[in-house]
């Protein structure tokens, strides 16, 4: 009786019924990866970065461009490369001789949703340009600064396997991900899918079929739906003690900071309204703190050499944190 007085609280049906528009145009293409979908979704939601890990031919690269297509937003690709400089990515100025003047050309950086593609393979001088933008969404550049339109999301992608020619990301780089999505292979049936319906389709593509679903404004209309969902004060106790017990931990190296906590609020957030609900239930924490913390955490190397992953400790520590009802 309780949860329906709460559902009748604010109307999240428009924002349902948007969500599951984003889903069908996406399944047009990508067979399977709903808990990719799902987290992109929330991204979107939640007014987060994403990053996306999987060895080649998993589709990352293709479900960040997709995003542009069900989003009628702008959209650029910079596909990064050891030898690429801060102002291939932000832009630089240039002299113009009939003003006398320098003016500054934007780089494609400029864009709603930014497609960066092997984002490890640029140095730190490259990656330290994107420090100020994914957090203030905003350039500097000679002084002057350039304030992002939004919505403005970074989706960038990394392999896991292949180390040559790449660079280890900055933590503080990668505390500015609010996901870090790890895509793996699918199964033997939907495998069959993807390849009979790459028979079927021949020469034509099937991204070509994709129709925008969402406006930026409709946008923003639903991200101030999500962020007033209401959460419980012993929700939000639970996700702060999931943090804190991070930075005590006898197997983690470096714990999480505050704005992991406040990246485990949005995305529950997220969660929950895309679940038809607008309040948040312990279950939506749980399902959305492995996917801020896992890029966060930096394990001991006594951990490391046991082959164990920072979400097999994630797991102890929700587990040992009691849940509250």
């Amino acid at each position: 009786m309780e949860e329906n007085l709460f559902e009748q609280r604010t109307d999240l049906s428009a924002l349902q019924q948007a969500v599951g528009e984003l889903r069908a145009e996406i399944g047009k293409v990508i067979v399977g990866q709903e808990q990719m979908i799902e987290l992109l979704l929330a991204g979107i939601l939640a007014d987060g970065h994403i990053l996306i890990e999987g060895v080649p031919g998993v589709a990352k690269t293709l479900t960040a461009k997709l995003l542009s297509r069900v989003i009628s937003v702008n959209f650029s690709r910079i596909q990064f490369t050891p030898d690429l400089m801060p102002s291939d990515v932000i832009g630089t100025s240039i002299f113009n001789p009939r003003e006398n003047s320098f003016q500054f050309k934007p780089g494609p950086i400029f864009s709603n949703i930014v497609l960066i593609d092997e984002i490890n393979r640029a140095p730190a001088k490259t990656q330290s340009a994107l420090f100020e933008v994914m957090q203030e969404k905003q350039i500097t550049v000679d002084g002057q600064t350039f304030v992002m339109p939004p919505p403005f999301m970074v989706v960038a992608t990394q392999n896991p396997i292949e180390q040559e020619g790449t660079y280890h990301l900055p933590e503080a780089q990668l505390d500015r991900f609010l996901f870090k999505i790890n895509v793996g292979y699918p199964t033997l049936e939907q495998e069959f899918r993807i390849v009979y319906d790459h028979h079927l389709a021949g020469t034509e593509q099937r991204i070509d079929h994709v129709q925008p679903v969402l406006s930026a404004h409709r946008i923003d209309e639903l991200r101030k739906q999500v962020h007033a969902l209401v959460v419980e004060e012993k929700l939000i106790q639970f996700i702060t003690s999931i943090v804190a017990a991070t930075r005590n931990h006898k197997s983690i190296y470096l714990g999480a900071s505050p704005r992991a906590s406040i990246g485990i609020l949005n995305g529950s957030k997220a969660l929950a309204a895309m679940r038809g609900r607008d309040f948040v239930i312990p279950d939506d924490i749980v399902y959305i703190v492995p996917a801020v913390l896992r890029h966060r955490l930096v394990l001991t190397p006594e951990k490391e050499m046991e082959g164990a992953s920072t979400d097999d400790v994630i797991g102890e520590i929700i587990q040992s944190i009691e849940i509250p009802r």
